[in-house]
């Protein structure tokens, strides 16, 4: 298994911080960056490097993306077909993710998490695996069928009947 980590400013101190904790437990993981802390960075370039890792071998890699809140990151990793990306609020929560739905991006809010706190979570992430009931791919189908591409406001809805 790989993990890819990427963080924005905000994310940056705790992302360094959860590389060495992987690399002390002998866990593959490779910094995406920012490899610097720079204020003025955005959080889309860290989570698309992330989610593009993983989309490279979805079967054998994860991915982790930081920023202050978490949901910038989880919103931009998001927009990658086949990236299911969710934000860990507590380790059931994160296992739970895991598990029914197939989370393969943990996003982490790093205003509101202690180190000791993220790495519960990355630890229930990495030893959690999806369950493979057809409940849950039928979800994930769902999930795939919706075309990201399109833009609903290009024929957008007369009434609200129309939604």
């Amino acid at each position: 298994m790989t993990i890819f980590i990427g963080a924005d400013h905000r994310g940056f101190e705790l992302k360094n911080k959860l590389v060495e904790y992987l690399q002390d437990k002998n866990i593959r993981v490779e910094d995406l960056g920012n490899y610097e802390h720079d204020p003025e960075d955005d959080y889309p370039d860290f989570a698309q490097k992330v989610a593009q890792a993983v989309l490279q071998n979805p079967d054998n890699f994860l991915g982790i993306v930081i920023c202050g809140s978490g949901i910038g990151v989880c919103m931009a990793a998001n927009r990658n077909k086949g990236i299911y990306c969710g934000m860990g609020f507590d380790v059931e929560q994160v296992r739970h993710g895991r598990e029914n739905d197939h989370i393969n991006v943990l996003s982490i809010a790093s205003d509101n998490f202690s180190e000791e706190q993220a790495q519960e979570m990355i630890d229930a992430f990495i030893s959690t695996q999806p369950l493979q009931k057809d409940k849950y791919q039928r979800r994930l189908k769902k999930i795939d069928a919706v075309d990201q591409s399109s833009n609903p406001h290009e024929n957008p809805p007369t009434t609200t009947q129309n939604l």
